[in-house]
């Protein structure tokens, strides 16, 4: 999502770069998508196919801090369902204001239904960089949006972060509680030794539909595993 711009490969879980991208195992594949990939030729991406597995989900941003509103969400969250591809929102967590306040503003902006993903709070801001804000505080703050968006939502949110951030901010059984997609790109399998439920593993992935690259992701499980995820019907 932002890894590649704001933090450095080798601290976070990265690696080199490498000439080709290569596809990991898996029967659930995904991308995640936000205004940075601009038009989206929908109708070639619910045909497209991952190594030589069908698209199955995407996950778009939504919001970021209280006022940021991604300004092809609404289209990208609507084609998706159109075209029969599973959706998901992610929100991208901010140190600019408290961590309640963004889940209020996210769950104004985005109305999940029954079938969509859960939502997701991308965490990858290097608080090192930050004054005043320490380890315990983005743990308070990312655990009342947490909060505050299983109780709206009534599903157990997703966590976005590389393998390194989780384990150095986010450890522990109450992070554990939720949903963990991992960041590691150029490498034949996650470095995480504890349960992890998507795998962001390139961002060079091509596909059919999308201009330039994107970010690509495995689910781990099976399609049913998949679809139990889901938000289920009321």
């Amino acid at each position: 999502m932002f890894y590649r711009n704001y933090i450095t490969a080798d601290s976070f879980g990265f690696h080199t770069r490498p000439s080709e991208t290569n596809y990991p195992k898996g029967e659930v594949r995904g991308i995640d998508i936000s205004h940075y990939q601009r038009h989206i030729d929908w109708n070639a991406l619910r045909n497209a196919t991952l190594q030589d597995a069908p698209l199955r989900f995407v996950f778009i941003k939504a919001t970021e801090g209280t006022n940021i509103f991604d300004p092809n969400f609404n289209l990208n969250f609507a084609q998706a369902r159109r075209h029969g591809i599973v959706r998901g929102a992610y929100h991208f967590f901010s140190t600019k204001s408290s961590g309640a306040e963004q889940a209020r503003y996210f769950c104004r902006m985005v109305q999940l239904e029954s079938g969509d993903l859960p939502p997701v709070l991308d965490v990858e801001v290097d608080i090192d960089k930050v004054a005043n804000y320490s380890r315990d505080k983005l743990r308070t703050e990312v655990l009342a949006w947490l909060r505050i968006a299983e109780d709206y939502y009534g599903v157990p949110p997703i966590i976005y972060a590389s393998s390194a951030y989780k384990q150095r901010y986010l450890n522990g059984e109450t992070f554990d509680h939720y949903p963990f997609w991992i960041a590691h790109y150029y490498v034949s399998t996650p470095s995480y030794a504890g349960q992890w439920t998507f795998w962001q593993h390139t961002d060079q992935g091509k596909v059919d539909g999308i201009k330039g690259n994107v970010d690509v992701n495995v689910f781990n499980g099976s399609a049913e595993d998949f679809y139990r995820l889901l938000i289920p019907e009321e």
